[in-house]
């Protein structure tokens, strides 16, 4: 039996095919007519962000990878044909290059925004979670591509990272083994990176599917962090935030293709533009930004526990893997019933404390692990977790928020009336 549509439509044959697969009327429900808070700021436009740069990621690296050729002896040389002889090859590994970088500054972003407003509180927390796997997803595909060029940073950011696994007791060496596909990084490493590369965006871009589905079933946060009491709370998504979104994307297209034409090698290592040689170790093997403040973090625990039955590596490695995953504790961790920091003033202040925390995290690992840096990036790490694991329980009881606007419309009018922010959790 065909479906009944709830549209109308004036074209026979988007009519006749809505009726037998309703994917116009989807796209209406999802796009035009989806109602969304009315008080949206700019901060909301990283998502849609992030979904665009990576349809462009995938784009580029179907393209680049008809023309790469994965193979330890050859893979340097055939980015340098990319670069030269390929045909707007430049322009495609630019725009892929430097859309990594873009990908995550939105993405962190998005992150930032998500916890300044209290995005991950209920109902939302499964929302929040599968935008952690996202992040994960994202980390894997963007060290497995920046080994593939096999630059000297490629080969040496590989040998590092992939030997952190070593420290796990019993299974970690037969995890390096099946990662390097042999007993050192080599041409079966750089076939295994290459498949994994290609393959994780697809499914990162399901994980991105699964992310919105969930955000349409609980809808949108806003900025004021309460609930939508009622039709005069929302505006419908087109045309008022496909017009924001899309100005948006104009101010971030010329700050991404700023970089792409003006300055594409702004976010690399020069050693990564020497062919890998594994007998030449660099002086300061570093990964790529986006990793910096994660490999701060694995640095700073240089210390054994219990006499060192619980030695530092295996505790560096648990403590990186652990700064990612704490994210997804944050709806149990954070028990505060007000979402949005604008209603919560000491809250407001650490957080901004902890972003700066986070910045001289991605500061130090960009360091060598010497001197003053080692102390640094412990007392950073230690107020990493801090923030997290003691901090934001205690004031979920010390804390006394602002009151609430009674609803979304009622605070952008003079004559909105607040009430108490306990009262309403109530």
């Amino acid at each position: 039996m065909a479906s009944h549509s709830p549209y109308e439509w004036k074209n026979p044959t988007v009519a006749w095919i809505d009726r037998r697969l309703p994917i116009f009327s989807m796209a209406r429900a999802d796009l035009v007519d989806y109602p969304t808070p009315k008080n949206l700021n700019y901060w909301w436009n990283f998502g849609s962000l992030a979904g665009i740069v990576l349809v462009i990621m995938i784009a580029t690296g179907i393209f680049l990878a008809m023309q790469y050729t994965p193979h330890a002896s050859l893979a340097f040389e055939s980015v340098e044909r990319i670069m030269r002889d390929v045909n707007y090859g430049w322009l495609m590994r630019y725009l892929h290059m430097n859309g990594a970088s873009m990908f995550f500054i939105v993405v962190y972003i998005h992150i930032f925004r998500g916890l300044y407003y209290g995005s991950y509180k209920a109902p939302r927390e499964i929302l929040w979670i599968i935008g952690v796997f996202i992040l994960l997803a994202m980390m894997a595909t963007g060290f497995m591509g920046y080994v593939l060029p096999w630059g000297q940073m490629s080969f040496w950011g590989a040998t590092v990272i992939t030997n952190l696994f070593s420290a796990f007791p019993l299974v970690g060496s037969d995890i390096v083994t099946w990662l390097w596909g042999g007993f050192s990084v080599d041409n079966p490493t750089l076939n295994r990176f290459f498949a994994l590369h290609y393959l994780l965006p697809f499914i990162l871009f399901g994980l991105v599917f699964v992310h919105l589905w969930a955000l349409h079933t609980v809808k949108s946060n806003n900025p004021l962090g309460i609930d939508v009491k009622g039709p005069q709370d929302t505006l419908p998504f087109t045309p008022y935030y496909t017009a924001k979104d899309m100005f948006g994307l104009g101010v971030f297209l010329i700050f991404y293709l700023f970089f792409v034409f003006f300055q594409p090698n702004f976010f690399g290592e020069p050693d990564n533009f020497i062919k890998a040689n594994p007998l030449v170790t660099p002086a300061h093997i570093v990964p790529e930004w986006y990793f910096l403040p994660f490999y701060a973090i694995l640095r700073a625990i240089t210390f054994d526990l219990f006499w060192g039955l619980v030695p530092a590596k295996l505790l560096g490695v648990l403590a990186m893997f652990a700064a990612v995953l704490i994210l997804a504790l944050l709806p149990w961790l954070d028990r505060s019933p007000v979402r949005s920091a604008r209603f919560r003033p000491i809250f407001k202040w650490v957080f901004w404390l902890f972003l700066a925390n986070c910045l001289l995290l991605g500061y130090v690992g960009a360091r060598p692990p010497e001197g003053i840096n080692v102390y640094l990036g412990q007392a950073a790490t230690a107020v990493y977790f801090l923030f997290f694991l003691v901090v934001l329980p205690l004031l979920s009881f010390i804390e006394r928020p602002r009151p609430l606007p009674t609803s979304i419309s009622t605070a952008v009018t003079p004559a909105g009336v607040g009430v108490s922010a306990r009262g309403v959790a109530e």
